[in-house]
């Protein structure tokens, strides 16, 4: 009667402990670096085709730059639209996104660093204009697979010297 009473006991703390992981579980994001839809400053019409479980990190796939003209279009894009600023701001600002099925990019976010890789906040006109441009890029490319096109993140990272753009990554 004791080893059932003992048992018992045993599997009702086991299940107890097994709600408490799942309900943890729930506030962690899938990869490091996922970008969940933000109401406050995402606009509520871009849409994943394939739901955030199933966009593809850019270490995901061995394609290269997925843009229409490659790095040498993308690189004439800054440089005919930003205009420098005459500050002393320099290092270097991350900008992350989304790239859905269609080809349309939207769930922007932004992370500045200086050359000692401290994170900083650049003259707003810098990363302003940054991030405008990169939202009126049109020419990402669909990522096609044998079934359908996919999600997938993409990111840009600006080398930025005296508020110049002096180089662009990837």
């Amino acid at each position: 009667m004791i080893r059932i009473i003992f048992f018992a006991l045993c599997f009702s703390a086991i299940s107890c402990e097994s709600k408490e992981v799942s309900t943890t579980h729930k506030e962690y994001l899938r990869w490091v670096g996922d970008i969940p839809f933000d109401p406050a400053i995402d606009n509520p019409e871009f849409e994943l085709c394939h739901g955030d479980s199933n966009a593809r990190q850019y270490f995901n796939f061995s394609q290269g730059f997925q843009y229409e003209g490659e790095k040498l279009a993308l690189v004439q894009e800054f440089k005919s639209s930003y205009e420098p600023v005459g500050v002393d701001d320099s290092g270097l600002i991350r900008i992350r996104f989304l790239v859905n099925c269609k080809g349309e990019s939207g769930r922007f976010r932004v992370i500045a660093m200086d050359n000692n890789y401290e994170e900083m906040v650049f003259d707003e006109r810098i990363t302003n204009q940054l991030l405008q441009i990169t939202k009126q890029l049109d020419g990402w490319k669909i990522l096609p697979t044998l079934e359908e096109p996919l999600d997938y993140y993409q990111y840009l990272i600006f080398k930025i010297e005296k508020g110049n753009v002096v180089e662009i990554l990837p």
